[in-house]
């Protein structure tokens, strides 16, 4: 079985508002937080009968017009045996 790991994140300078509202909110309850990014992550099972340089590329693919919007996120693909 291959499957490929896809973590997405927002880029640099984008804001996160999100991310900061969870940071206010841990510190309203006691945390002494600095920082809170939020992401995605994806697990997705290609099947036995891929190799892995394949299945980077077709993940690869389903990044660019699906799970990532290239103007505001980076995403990291890893591919597990």
């Amino acid at each position: 079985m291959v499957v490929a790991e896809v973590i997405i994140e927002l880029k640099e300078g984008v804001a996160d508002p999100e991310g900061m509202n969870t940071k206010k909110t841990l510190k309203l309850l006691g945390w002494d937080v600095e920082k809170v990014e939020t992401g995605k992550i994806f697990e997705i099972d290609l099947g036995d009968d891929i190799s892995k340089e394949k299945a980077r590329e077709e993940v690869e693919e389903m990044c660019k017009k699906l799970l990532a919007n290239p103007v505001i996120q980076t995403y990291d693909i890893e591919i597990i045996d």
